[in-house]
């Protein structure tokens, strides 16, 4: 079953799904091809019972929950909407904490045992997968990808008698809508499913007004407009400063099993945490402090021979060992010219460079 909405088990099938879907289709010459054949005998398309069938086995890869296998089957282009996703959030999850003792390990054993704990960098891992999950799909509406969403149909804009609405805006509302019922609320008793589900919903996607002019000589008469998402990366930058903000909530956890139940009043005052179990504003949430990520473990595989920035991060991510120094010769393209027409002249540039990496 998934907990909330990213789980170690879901998360390797989506991301084997994801290589599936990279692979190289079959060329015309694979099929013995000579270009005449009529277009009916062509492998363009196919029956619908096989495209079902197809987008089922796919939904079913996923390993979803019930409801949510069922949502995936609705509409053929959700299951390719949710390997994106993942992948969109994975990759977000490691840029914005390259420099971290912590960065964003995603090694089956790592991950599943981190995903059993109440830590800040599992309120990260669910808040940027369930944003990647709201801002793919927003994208698949307005690209045409989905069946049962199109573009944006709410402007909503300013000085609307002045703009004419057009382009194809982003579906935040859709998807929004989705990703609520996709995730689903878990029992209200259960204090590990509330912060999980209130981490999942912590972050809105930011929403840009995008405008053409069109008039005579550039005048401006009438402005085509339309919604269209803030890049991902500016969510996962706003998610990254929640995460170094995130408030701890009371919790008693078992060690076991990972399992959180609400603390009481008196253990959350002499403790320092928040009896209160659920902030009211969007803020990261989490239930137990983080581990060092200095050594080898069931959360990390620790920061030994990793490479770091002797003036910005090696202190930091070496965690006082000290920093291994590598000399070496690298070669880069450099003083790049275009010519006309149409190509990029470089020169091969021999530089020595310094590595660095943390001792074990």
């Amino acid at each position: 079953m998934l907990d909330g909405f990213l789980s170690a088990r879901w998360l390797a099938a989506a991301l084997g799904l994801t290589l599936l879907l990279a692979a190289p289709r079959p060329s015309a010459a694979y099929f013995g091809l000579t270009g005449s054949e009529p277009l009916t005998i062509l492998p363009l398309t196919l029956e619908p019972e096989a495209v079902a069938q197809a987008h089922y086995k796919a939904c079913d890869r996923l390993k979803l929950e019930r409801k949510q296998r069922r949502m995936c089957r609705r509409d053929p282009g959700v299951a390719g909407t949710l390997v994106e996703a993942v992948s969109m959030s994975a990759l977000e999850c490691q840029y914005q904490f390259r420099f971290e003792r912590w960065n964003c390990t995603l090694e089956g054993r790592y991950r599943a045992s981190l995903l059993k704990r109440g830590f800040k960098e599992t309120a990260f891992l669910y808040a940027i997968s369930s944003a990647g999950l709201t801002h793919a799909l927003a994208k698949a509406c307005s690209a045409g990808r989905m069946e049962r969403c199109t573009c944006d149909e709410a402007p909503d804009l300013e000085n609307r008698e002045a703009w004419q609405w057009g382009g194809c805006g982003d579906n935040l509302k859709y998807s929004s809508k989705f990703v609520k019922e996709f995730l689903g609320r878990r029992s209200s008793k259960d204090l590990r499913a509330r912060v999980d589900f209130h981490n999942n919903l912590v972050i809105k996607a930011g929403v840009e007004t995008t405008c053409k002019c069109h008039g005579v000589s550039g005048s401006c008469t009438v402005r085509t407009c339309w919604r269209q998402l803030a890049p991902f990366h500016e969510v996962g930058k706003r998610l990254k400063h929640k995460y170094e903000t995130a408030l701890r909530v009371g919790s008693t956890t078992n060690e076991a099993t990972g399992e959180a139940g609400a603390i009481s009043a008196a253990r959350a005052r002499a403790s320092g945490t928040r009896s209160d179990p659920l902030p009211h504003t969007p803020e990261l949430v989490h239930l137990d402090d983080s581990p060092s990520f200095c050594l080898a473990g069931r959360f990390s595989p620790g920061t030994a021979g990793r490479r770091c920035h002797r003036e910005k991060n090696c202190e930091s991510i070496c965690c006082g060992r000290g920093h291994n120094t590598q000399s070496r010769v690298v070669t880069r393209p450099c003083q790049c010219q275009v010519r006309w027409c149409c190509y990029v002249e470089c020169r091969q540039c021999t530089q020595r460079e310094e590595v660095y990496t943390c001792k074990g």
